[in-house]
């Protein structure tokens, strides 16, 4: 199976920081890898939550993850502190791809490059439907 490949973005829009715990540590010493998802996800809330809206709430939608794709770059260490930054890409009438870059704070050192697939969910009917016009001028306008 061909390895992915991920270039980091021009630039970011957002950026969150966040502590590697002793408990997202696996047996090998180093940030586990379904840990390291776990943090992109409380990124991905503050990104959307930084736009002035909720992942489940934007204007009666909410987004769902349809896919996700990282590539590790090197090992999180205990006690480092992560840089995860992300900004909107490929943005279509019903969602939009997050690119996230996580790097260690203090040294600027990449752990991983990656993507996050969001589709907008009319929450009424749980289906896909067009983004909330607002929300895509939001998301081009960063």
């Amino acid at each position: 199976m061909p390895r992915l490949q991920f270039q980091p973005a021009a630039r970011y829009a957002f950026a969150t920081e966040m502590p590697i715990e002793p408990g997202q540590i696996n047996e090998g010493g180093h940030l586990d890898n379904v840990q390291l998802l776990a943090l992109v996800s409380v990124a991905r809330t503050r990104f959307f939550t930084w736009l002035g809206y909720s992942v489940l709430d934007v204007a009666g939608h909410a987004f769902f993850v349809a896919d996700q794709a990282v590539q590790y770059r090197s090992e999180g260490q205990p006690g480092e502190v992560l840089r995860i930054e992300m900004t909107p890409a490929d943005l279509n009438p019903k969602g939009f791809d997050l690119m996230f870059r996580v790097s260690a704070a203090q040294s600027g050192r990449e752990v991983a490059l990656g993507k996050i697939g969001l589709v907008c969910v009319d929450m009424v009917s749980r289906k896909p439907s067009p983004m909330p016009e607002a929300f895509s001028q939001r998301l081009c306008a960063d």
